[in-house]
């Protein structure tokens, strides 16, 4: 059973990604803001991050920087809903998410990358 800390705004989707994740035996961690995920990240050991782009205060891209540069193995897939602008994404990959996904995403597909980064 892997940590998957679900770093997201939008309370409705952490519970959707929480109930996804915790059937397929994960133990999940929620945050919804990059502020409240970098703490509960120093504080548990977390094997996965999924995080938001856009958020108030401390967004994704700055949250997932963050997280790459203080801990080299910090595995993130980053997700954003702001459609049609891939430029989010490419920054994310820039700033070390290893997977990016845009909103509303295909459960199925993601949980399968989800077990594809907790096997490397």
């Amino acid at each position: 059973m892997a940590t998957i800390l679900v770093i997201d705004d939008e309370e409705s989707i952490r519970s959707l990604l929480k109930e996804v994740l915790e059937r397929a035996n994960h133990h999940v961690l929620e945050a919804p803001g990059g502020r409240e995920g970098l703490l509960l990240y120093q504080q548990n050991k977390v094997d996965l991050v999924l995080m938001d782009i856009l958020m108030p205060g401390t967004d994704g891209l700055e949250a997932t920087l963050q997280l790459t540069r203080e801990y080299i193995d910090a595995k993130v897939i980053a997700m954003t809903g702001a459609h049609g602008d891939k430029n989010f994404l490419d920054v994310a990959k820039l700033f070390g998410a290893r997977r990016v996904f845009e909103k509303p995403f295909d459960l199925n597909k993601l949980l399968q990358a989800v077990n594809e980064e907790l096997a490397k």
